[in-house]
């Protein structure tokens, strides 16, 4: 029988995060990738233990807190899903914001907390909102964001040439209007728009390289998100992320909306510290803005800012029985 798992769970605009609290195998000292690449080749079992039934479910979602390796950084996490580990996740750095300071990882400061945290993109900074000596909102910057493609096409089966947009968040999605695929917010089942987006993933994993200025294993493509083709201006602009394997964020998705705030502004369809409203397939809300122009290698690109709230839902401490073969993980779908 295996040492007991305890996690703590929160959920960020009704997407989950399980965060690991103890007790996970040494994981060698090296850079943030390193640790990835050493988590996903040597200690994935773990991954399937947390995120598979029984203990979890196919859109479960999960947070890994490592030692930092970059100076500075107050902590650094490897996120975990359906698939594998991602590079950045903004939902789950906003629960990281809350409870560092709950935590005392960082000592709280009113009214505004910075928290600095290393992802395998590179160094996001969360700013946690202090309210009578407790944790609220939380805002974060990421890493620059640009748009890597603009208005091409592509052809799918069944739907025709299909018009995207491809831009990094801290993660690379493809950006597609969900009425080109006849889908519409509040009437299509949310099976509808995972297929859609599927199918543009699958699509462009297939025929359109990515490269990414500062580490080749950023440059995959993590997901597509379809839009309302709304902008966020007066009124909120509905957006389902599709990612991982077939994974469907509730939230409206951090990097996803950094990605989306790159592309407008690439595009002029907003300026520098313009906020936008980004509403999930959840109906939860997100902020963003264009907090500033940077460079990403020789693109130009933005530092975004997105915020919103995360709460806790509970904890557990889970086991493993010899011979409990169903235990060590599976996904129905």
């Amino acid at each position: 029988m295996m040492a007991p798992l305890t996690v703590t769970d929160m959920h960020t605009g009704g997407e989950p995060v399980r965060i690991v609290t103890g007790v996970y195998p040494p994981i060698p000292k090296g850079t943030i990738l390193q640790k990835r690449a050493y988590v996903r080749d040597n200690l994935d079992h773990l991954r399937r233990l947390l995120m598979f039934e029984p203990r979890g479910h196919y859109d479960m979602y999960g947070a890994l807190l490592v030692e930092p390796d970059l100076p500075g950084a107050d902590l650094a996490v490897l996120f975990m899903h359906n698939e594998g580990y991602s590079t950045m996740c903004g939902h789950a750095v906003i629960a990281l914001g809350r409870y560092a300071v709950d935590q005392g990882l960082v000592q709280a400061v009113e009214p505004v907390t910075t928290v600095n945290i290393e992802a395998p993109c590179g160094l996001v900074v969360a700013s946690v909102e202090i309210k009578d000596g407790r944790a609220a909102s939380v805002s974060f910057e990421s890493v620059p964001a640009f748009l890597f493609a603009g208005d091409r096409t592509v052809d799918l089966p069944g739907h025709g040439a299909i018009r995207f947009d491809m831009a990094y968040g801290g993660a690379f999605y493809a950006l597609a209007d969900c009425r080109q695929f006849g889908l519409a917010f509040g009437r299509d089942r949310v099976r509808d728009f995972v297929d859609a987006a599927t199918a543009l993933t699958e699509a462009l994993k297939a025929g359109f390289p990515l490269s990414h200025p500062d580490h080749a294993d950023l440059a995959f493509l993590y997901g597509s998100i379809l839009t309302d083709g709304g902008d966020g201006k007066g009124e909120p602009t509905r957006n389902v992320c599709v990612f991982a394997d077939a994974e469907v964020d509730r939230s409206p998705t951090g990097s996803g909306v950094t990605a989306r705030l790159a592309a407008m502004h690439a595009k002029g369809e907003i300026k520098i510290g313009e906020t936008r409203a980004f509403e999930s397939i959840a109906g939860s809300l997100f902020t963003g803005s264009v907090a500033r122009q940077t460079k990403a290698g020789d693109r130009e690109a933005i530092v975004a800012r997105v915020g919103g709230r995360a709460f806790y839902s509970g904890k557990a401490e889970f086991t493993l029985e010899d011979g409990d073969d169903l235990g060590m993980g599976f996904l129905l779908r």
